[in-house]
């Protein structure tokens, strides 16, 4: 269905259009936040938030452009923000603390060869700002105008950052990318 359409049929309460929305991006938004954060778990939080918010708001909600761009860059968004808030905790935690983490626990790392475990280490490696217009474009499938309107900068800046980011990962993978 029209996003459009299914954004109306929620805005009058239809639960079964809000599932829709949920469905059809909940898999593309679920690897945006993952190439964005390398965490399963801030990923899958991140997502559950973005559409707890726009659930609750729908009512003040206008769709002026892409549902999908306008997701992603809310997941992105929600990312940054638990990345953020994950760091100060940590800090606050001292040298001598660690925090656990459930990367290594089998049941909740996503089935990958080992190519993409060297691309999403290289894209870890990436100043934050290619990364995520890297992972917007390529996972999140959005069009440069989108990302550049999201990050509030122009589409050559966004067209550059993403020309960098593609040519620091070669020289990261040895060409391979």
């Amino acid at each position: 269905m029209h996003d459009r359409l299914l954004v109306t049929r929620c805005k009058r309460g239809d639960r079964e259009a809000l599932r829709r929305i949920y469905e059809k991006y909940r898999d593309k938004l679920l690897i945006v936040a993952i190439a964005l954060s390398h965490d399963v778990s801030v990923a899958e939080d991140a997502l559950h938030d973005v559409f707890v918010v726009f659930a609750k708001n729908l009512a003040d909600f206008e769709l002026t452009g892409s549902l999908k761009a306008y997701l992603a860059t809310c997941v992105a968004n929600r990312v940054r923000d638990l990345m953020r808030r994950r760091r100060y905790a940590i800090a606050e935690l001292g040298p001598d603390l660690s925090v656990a983490s459930d990367r290594d626990e089998p049941g909740r790392l996503v089935a990958c060869n080992e190519e993409l475990r060297r691309v999403s280490a290289a894209l870890a490696q990436l100043p934050p700002e290619q990364c995520e217009v890297i992972v917007l474009r390529l996972y999140g499938q959005l069009r440069f105008r989108a990302i550049a309107q999201a990050a509030d900068v122009s589409v050559n800046t966004i067209k550059g950052r993403y020309r960098y980011g593609i040519r620091n990962l070669r020289s990261m993978l040895n060409g391979e990318v």
